[in-house]
């Protein structure tokens, strides 16, 4: 098989000719398989997609045209009202998102205490001083003024997490920049349940360069240099 082996970026689909010379063609959104409903995700033109084939497919198809240019996943689910972020709600943001991560990383050690994992052994040990800190936070549903209470008594405790997820989406190049497309996994899975992330990300580019450094990263959340 030609395309055995032949990689076609997110919207393409591998295609031999006659001669067995293998390319890349749009995907037909209509040929894409059947999705649940919990796979539906919603495109910037606020139009519903079964899913994300059906999405990059269409995109595809308007490769070219302006339409297709602006067209990109927005959040995982079906299209629903987002409400408008305040600037009281933006400026809230960092606590919340600092402690949720805090928690992901606690919820990952404790799964790797009987498994290999998600984490490194490096980041094993870093994460093993916060989860045996008894001055630790637990998950719950926290008022702001408690967050930051906590964010300013334990500091030391909320570094980690935040350079931690930064590598995590400094993937494709790793050169401490953010993208658009590298934060596009987290933006699109946490907007239905944060709807200032949007702006929040936006605002973190302080010299408005679509890149997101590790410095802007760390002053968004609060971080000293």
């Amino acid at each position: 098989d030609p395309c055995r082996s032949f990689h076609c970026k997110r919207g393409k689909v591998c295609h031999a000719d006659k001669q067995g010379k293998p390319s890349c063609i749009c995907q037909d959104p209509a040929a894409c398989p059947s999705t649940k409903d919990y796979e539906h995700v919603c495109g910037t033109d606020n139009k519903t997609y079964e899913g994300t084939c059906q999405l990059f497919g269409t995109k595809c198809q308007l490769e070219g045209t302006k339409m297709g240019r602006q067209l990109h996943l927005n959040y995982m689910g079906s299209c629903k009202y987002i409400p408008h972020c305040t600037d009281y709600e933006v400026d809230q943001f960092p606590l919340r998102m600092r402690d949720w991560l805090k928690n992901i990383l606690m919820q990952y050690y404790e799964h790797g205490l009987d498994t290999s994992g998600f984490l490194t052994e490096k980041q094993r040990s870093k994460v093993k001083k916060i989860y045996q800190n008894d001055k630790r936070l637990v998950a719950g549903n926290h008022t702001v003024e408690l967050l930051l209470h906590d964010f300013e008594k334990n500091y030391h405790m909320y570094v980690y997490p935040v350079h931690w997820q930064f590598h995590q989406l400094d993937q494709y190049p790793v050169d401490r920049l953010l993208t658009h497309s590298e934060l596009a996994p987290l933006r699109a899975s946490l907007v239905p349940m944060e709807h200032c992330i949007t702006r929040f990300f936006q605002e973190c580019d302080g010299d408005q360069d679509k890149l997101i450094a590790l410095k802007e990263w760390c002053h968004c959340f609060g971080i000293k240099e």
